[in-house]
Parts: structure tokens; C-alpha cells; sequence
């Protein structure tokens, strides 16, 4: 269990810090996008991009000093947070993002807009999420920014992932991006040249179902996880995640082994490897074919 699929030597150096929120920082700057690539078979309505893997590992490589700086100092870090009112963990990704784009002395980025809302007379069309100047290419990005969890079911093709809400589906996600979010040609006066999505978190893979072929889309140097009704064989080494911790766990276990299973992302101890376990009866029927 949760070894065939992993890539041979993950690297995963937001694990090096004590600090949560500090983790949780190096998580959301490090950790690559869950997809390697754009799936072929969706339709663009509007071009977008997706960083590469080397663009992520170099942000954080020019980010180490600061990430090991706050994990002794984290009272900036912990005082930006607090203007996050949500426990959603969408936004506090977020937040995180905009707490690295920020700091000039780490990126390339200049940061011209945050959840910059477009209006037309009474009507709202959209948000972008970020609006920045590149240094490096000389042109103005459009960011959207995106933390999912998605479990693939049936033969694990595009249609097939879902998210804990089934109404949130990986292919609606990456719809959205392409037909409303990049929709716009302008922001804050200035003509938008490139649009990236950043799309991180875990996938999830059926526990229940025999090894089968997974997408080229799907980004093996991100670390897979397992999803199941069952309880795993090996459940006394498993422990519960506390919500925040799905960004990234604490340093240290933060609950009792597992006894009684609910709905939840439980950890491996002694690892770093993800099962995220689904009452039977609670989940929805599948789609018909």
C-alpha cells in the first residue's frame, strides 16, 4: 500500500521546518502543481499555463533563508494570518501566496493587484486573484490560484475526479479557469501577457481498485495519496489530520492512533504517505455512464 505510484525520491523540503505555519508557507511555495500538464482532451476557451516543476523548486531555493528566518521569527507570518477571518483552506492558500509575493527580495515578481474585481455598470464579472509583473520575461501575469483535493474514481480519466464536495470536479475546475477566470485581456490598466494557474494540494487514488493506468497529466513529483471506505490493513500506524493539517502536518503527531474512522485525511506515522477515508453510505451515487 502507497508505494507503487510514489515517484523514487520525492523531494518534499517543507518538512525540514518546526514552525506549522512556516511548513505550511514552504508547502504552498515549494510543492509543485498537482498537474504536470494541461489534459489534452480539455477544450480552452482562453490560454493558461501551468508553472513547471523547476519554476517552484527555484522559488523556493531563493526563499530558504526567509522560510528558516520566520521559523524562528514567525510573528510577521502569524500577524498577516490573522487577517484571514475563514477557515477555508482555499483562502488561507492563498494568503500564504500573497504573503511570498510580498517580499521582492525572493522572486522576480512585482505584485500590481490582489483580488482585483472587474465590473461592468452594475454587474460583477469577475476577480482575478493576482495581477504581477514578471522581471525576468518583462511581461504582466494573471495568477489564479487554487488549492484542491481530488479522488479519482472509475478508470481515473479527466471526468473522474471528484472532490469531497461531487460537485467540485477536477474537469469543472480547469473549465472554469479556461471560460471565466482568464477570460479578461486587461487588469488595473495594464494588458495581461501570460495567465498561470497554480493548482496545488493531492490527488487521490482508489485503494479498492487494481493498479490501473494513470493519466500523463497527473504530476508524479507531487506525492500521491490513497482514498477507500475500508479501514487499511495497517491502521495502527495511521492517525487522524486535523484540517489545517491537510496543507501540511505538524512536526510532531498531532493526535491519538486511529480507533474510530470518520470522514478524514489520516496520515501515515512514520511517514508521509495519505489516506483519505469516505464512509461508504455517505457517498454519492456514481454518475450513470
Amino acid at each position: 500500500m502507497f508505494a507503487v505510484h510514489q515517484a523514487p525520491l520525492l523531494e518534499e523540503p517543507w518538512l525540514e521546518f518546526k514552525n506549522l505555519l512556516v511548513r505550511q508557507l514552504a508547502f504552498c511555495v515549494a510543492s509543485p502543481n498537482i498537474l504536470s500538464a494541461i489534459p489534452s482532451e480539455l477544450v480552452l476557451k482562453h490560454v493558461f499555463q501551468l508553472h513547471d516543476n523547476v519554476t517552484w523548486q527555484t522559488h523556493f531555493q531563493n526563499y530558504q533563508a526567509r522560510l528558516r528566518y520566520l521559523d524562528q521569527h514567525p510573528q510577521e507570518l502569524e500577524i498577516f494570518l490573522q487577517q484571514l477571518k475563514s477557515t477555508r483552506l482555499g483562502l488561507r492558500f492563498e494568503m500564504f501566496i500573497w504573503f511570498w509575493l510580498l517580499d521582492q527580495n525572493v522572486h522576480p515578481y512585482q505584485l500590481l493587484g490582489h483580488s482585483i474585481q472587474k465590473i461592468a455598470g452594475p454587474k460583477t464579472l469577475g476577480e482575478l486573484d493576482f495581477v504581477l509583473f514578471n522581471h525576468e520575461t518583462g511581461k504582466v501575469e494573471h495568477w489564479e490560484v487554487a488549492l484542491k483535493y481530488y479522488l479519482a474514481e472509475r478508470d481515473l480519466s479527466l471526468a473522474y475526479w471528484y472532490g469531497l464536495n461531487r460537485s467540485d470536479t477536477l474537469v469543472r475546475k480547469l473549465n472554469h479557469f479556461s471560460q471565466k477566470q482568464f477570460q479578461f485581456a486587461d487588469a488595473l490598466d495594464y494588458p495581461i501577457e501570460q495567465r498561470f494557474a497554480v493548482l496545488k494540494g493531492q490527488l487521490y487514488l482508489p485503494i479498492e481498485h487494481s493498479p490501473q493506468h494513470i493519466p500523463d497529466w497527473v504530476n508524479f513529483q507531487r506525492r500521491l495519496g490513497y482514498w477507500g471506505s475500508c479501514i487499511p490493513p495497517q491502521s495502527a500506524h495511521f492517525y487522524r489530520l486535523q484540517r489545517l493539517e491537510w496543507i501540511c502536518p505538524q512536526q510532531h503527531i498531532s493526535s491519538d492512533t486511529a480507533q474510530w474512522w470518520s470522514n478524514g485525511l489520516y496520515r501515515q506515522k512514520e511517514t508521509n504517505n495519505f489516506y483519505m477515508f469516505r464512509h461508504a453510505p455517505l457517498l454519492a451515487q456514481k454518475l450513470e455512464n
